[in-house]
């Protein structure tokens, strides 16, 4: 027992969106992203962010990283972070989502069943435009370099002796 290793965090990475809704991918476009830049000490999955999905997807996790597009009235573009574990997302910025129960209904489930992870990271980018569509606004499209370097700093916070 006692000359065991130690266990690695169980990392896992989920960009949230709709490919098809315009600046709905922001989520799914920073996760391919930053699964380019890491090594295999994370996991990087895309999600459609329904709810009981990602419940079952970060169960037995210790750290998760959600990226996902808000709405919240800021300026196009901006990147803002929720730490998740600590108290609930606001609600009313991710009311874009096309679930009825989605990641704030997800976390604040997880959290009343003691099943949320030990950390839960939630960065929103403020969107533009959900109509349809494949393409980024240019504010969205240019705020994807922000989201995806402070993904890759939190991961490196989490995994010290990793190389992202």
């Amino acid at each position: 027992m006692g000359n065991e290793p130690p266990r690695k965090p169980n990392i896992l990475v989920i960009g949230i969106g709709n490919a098809y809704r315009s600046d709905d991918a922001a989520g799914l476009i920073a996760a391919r992203r930053v699964k380019e830049r890491v090594s295999g000490h994370c996991s990087v999955i895309e999600h459609t962010g329904e709810g009981a999905a990602l419940m079952e997807l970060w169960k037995d996790a210790d750290t998760i990283i959600v990226i996902d597009a808000v709405r919240s009235g800021a300026a196009p573009g901006t990147v803002s972070r929720f730490d998740a574990s600590l108290r609930p997302l606001p609600v009313s910025m991710f009311r874009n989502s096309t679930h009825a129960f989605s990641v704030p209904e997800a976390v604040e489930l997880s959290r009343a069943l003691k099943q949320l992870p030990r950390q839960l990271i939630v960065y929103g980018v403020e969107a533009q435009n959900f109509e349809a569509g494949t393409n980024l606004s240019p504010a969205i499209d240019f705020a994807m370099q922000t989201v995806v370097q402070r993904v890759l700093q939190e991961l490196s916070q989490n995994t010290p002796d990793s190389q992202t």
